[in-house]
């Protein structure tokens, strides 16, 4: 157990007071990037898109199967001559996945690249604020 010579919590008259403590170093009053609301931002925006994207290509096709598996008369109805309704639907899967991923890309394009271009150019500017220092 160590001694202090000089309790702290005494007050002698020739006990110079304790030193004050040292003043709170200012930072930036910008939070790093790595805690960047921004960057929260930007993982729900790819999250959302991802699951629409997701949801109507698989929603799609689990309609196509629970219409073949319950509605069969529906499914072998003639659409067309010569065309039953299950083999367009099965035709239509393509599509409808490609025009998932058209919708996605364009989203993204309008909406998710934009706030990433922003959030790179500031990682840039903190990383070339941080090797000036």
């Amino acid at each position: 157990m160590s001694h202090d010579p000089y309790p702290h919590d005494l007050t002698y008259p020739w006990q110079p007071p304790p030193p004050p403590p040292p003043a709170p170093r200012r930072t930036d009053h910008r939070t790093p990037l790595g805690h960047h609301s921004d960057l929260r931002i930007l993982r729900g925006a790819y999250r959302r898109r991802r699951r629409v994207a997701t949801l109507t290509a698989l929603g799609y096709f689990v309609l196509f199967l629970v219409l073949s598996a319950f509605a069969p008369s529906l499914m072998t109805a003639g659409a067309a001559p010569g065309l039953p309704t299950g083999l367009l639907l099965a035709l239509l899967q393509l599509p409808v996945t490609w025009l998932a991923i058209a919708l996605y890309e364009r989203t993204a394009r309008r909406h998710v690249d934009p706030l990433a271009d922003r959030i790179r150019r500031q990682s840039e500017i903190d990383v070339r604020r941080g090797a000036t220092r």
